[in-house]
């Protein structure tokens, strides 16, 4: 019918990971916009949790703080364990949580050879162990209520590899693999499995220096590499990932779609 949304989730629960500020933050709220019965909001930060979770009910939308470490795979299937008692069972997974982990930033580091390895653990802890802990502890719920959409944020440098960066390179193109595999098992389930690779999005910055920064012939330099000549923002992650959860995408799985302003392109 004319008019309907396609993209209507159909009061579906969803956990999104990483969700208390930037691409986390958006996709819950574009999920709370368009049907999800619930959100169960994570971060590593309850503040931060909490401030998204208030302002989803605010929408009208119940919603539920659930702070805690993708890396810690009993954190995991408590705050799963909540989510089901509070919101309902969740049959849309978002694993948003990456970067170099919940208490350190990424940042271009050594050569690969001069690297620590203690260092590269923490990479491989939340961007790769993290979205298994989290498919490992929602896909039994999916497969008993006979639907599901997990989707996965991963990166072009898992994609097609960056300079000083190998062990998140590695850690992003690990859980691509562990998409398309879980894809295959989880089909004949009515579950998908999608990946969405970013690359740059625009720092989370006040007005003024962020004018500054995009100003700055370092950035300038940097949006050459770019066909649409800017930085990703949160709301570009969020449109396909609402998709990806969404009905319209009931026949895609095992699948990365690169949301990068052509940074990269895939055939």
């Amino acid at each position: 019918m004319m008019g309907e949304d396609i993209l209507d989730l159909d009061g579906q629960v969803a956990l999104v990971t990483g969700a208390g500020q930037g691409a986390g933050r958006a996709i819950a709220l574009m999920l709370a916009r368009h049907g999800a019965g619930g959100v169960a909001v994570n971060d590593y930060h309850a503040d931060r949790a909490e401030a998204v979770a208030e302002e989803i009910r605010a929408l009208g939308v119940p919603a539920l703080a659930v702070p805690f470490d993708v890396g810690d795979i009993v954190a995991v299937r408590t705050a799963v364990a909540a989510a089901g008692e509070q919101l309902g069972p969740v049959t849309l997974l978002v694993n948003n949580a990456g970067m170099a982990g919940p208490t350190s930033q990424m940042s271009m580091g050594a050569v690969f050879w001069e690297s620590d390895p203690e260092e590269w653990d923490r990479y491989f802890r939340t961007n790769t162990f993290g979205a298994m802990n989290c498919c490992h502890s929602v896909v039994p719920g999916m497969i008993a209520a006979g639907r599901g959409r997990i989707v996965t944020i991963v990166s072009d440098s898992g994609r097609v590899g960056d300079v000083r960066t190998a062990a998140y390179s590695a850690a992003k193109a690990a859980a691509g693999g562990f998409v398309r595999s879980l894809a295959k098992e989880l089909g004949r389930y009515a579950i998908t499995c999608n990946a969405v690779s970013l690359s740059t999005l625009e720092p989370p910055m006040p007005p003024e220096q962020l004018a500054a920064f995009m100003a700055s012939e370092q950035t300038k330099k940097q949006l050459t590499n770019y066909v649409i000549r800017r930085f990703g923002k949160p709301d570009d992650v969020a449109g396909m990932t609402l998709f990806l959860c969404s009905g319209a995408a009931g026949w895609i799985t095992g699948q990365t779609y690169p949301v990068n302003g052509g940074y990269s392109f895939a055939v």
